[in-house]
């Protein structure tokens, strides 16, 4: 094995460890943000903005003596859940930067050897993409000697959207959704490892024939998702606040590495057949 080739593993191998372990932490700095946001709509809905009031009215009148502990516990809500965001940032970019270093790995490896890396790397980024939230929805409204008052909160993630597109009987667009957001983007990744590791197997001929099929189906997955989000959000035209989680920008990192992946694997399918070819 020369030095080029070693050196290529190594980067392959930090690169797939950081992108595991950023996926990792990227999913619980995005499910703590979650579930900070969700107390902070919880306690800011009518009641609990009205208790809020009382209690800082009550405050006012005892000169401090009455503590306003729901404004306190507020506060302690928002910061740790800007904590939560700034780390759910910070973990996206680092992924990020480890998935485009996957890229660098065509000048190091076989063009078998950066199939196998960067699909492997589509496969990380895939599934992180399908357990993070990817949209957190808050509907405000200006409610009279209230102010401002959440009347709902909620956090979709594409498992999840799935989940409870089912349970709410839209099993059309659910199916929809599990077909061309799991199944085929799993199978197509699933396909391009296989035929990567096993290219000359006996079946690889047929799964290079499905493998170039499944190709047409590329962006399908984006524009899936793209019509979740906007069914997601059509369903509450009073929505005031749409933010896009991370789990949406590891998706995108799937799709991205996944197409590199294609190309590469096209690449070294056309190689091997010249070489067929020409020793027939």
């Amino acid at each position: 094995m020369n030095t080029q080739k070693q050196i290529g593993i190594f980067i392959a191998v930090i690169a797939l460890l950081v992108m595991v372990w950023y996926g990792k932490e990227g999913y619980r700095s995005a499910v703590t943000y979650e579930a900070r946001t969700g107390e902070i709509a919880h306690r800011m809905d009518a009641a609990g903005v009205a208790e809020l009031k009382l209690k800082e009215l009550a405050s006012l009148f005892t000169l401090g003596l009455v503590q306003n502990d729901t404004k306190e516990l507020l506060l302690r809500l928002e910061k740790e859940r800007s904590v939560a965001k700034a780390s759910a940032d910070r973990d996206a970019v680092y992924f990020g930067i480890a998935a485009a270093t996957l890229l660098l790995l065509y000048f190091f490896l076989s063009i078998r050897g950066f199939t196998i890396v960067v699909s492997l790397g589509a496969l990380v980024a895939l599934v992180n993409g399908l357990v993070t939230p990817i949209l957190l929805m808050i509907v405000h409204k200006q409610v009279e000697y209230l102010g401002d008052v959440i009347l709902s909160f909620e956090s979709k993630g594409i498992l999840g959207s799935i989940s409870k597109l089912y349970a709410e009987d839209n099993f059309t667009v659910a199916l929809v959704i599990l077909v061309f957001s799991v199944l085929v983007p799993l199978l197509k990744t699933v396909s391009l490892l296989f035929v990567s590791v096993y290219e000359y197997s006996p079946f690889a001929a047929g799964v290079v024939r499905f493998f170039r099929h499944l190709g047409k189906w590329s962006m399908l997955d984006v524009f899936v998702v793209a019509l979740l989000l906007v069914y997601l959000t059509s369903n509450h035209q009073d929505i005031s606040r749409a933010e896009a989680e991370i789990g949406l920008y590891f998706f995108l990192a799937y799709v991205f590495l996944s197409m590199i992946a294609s190309l590469s694997a096209d690449k070294m399918l056309r190689e091997k057949e010249s070489l067929v070819a020409d020793k027939s």
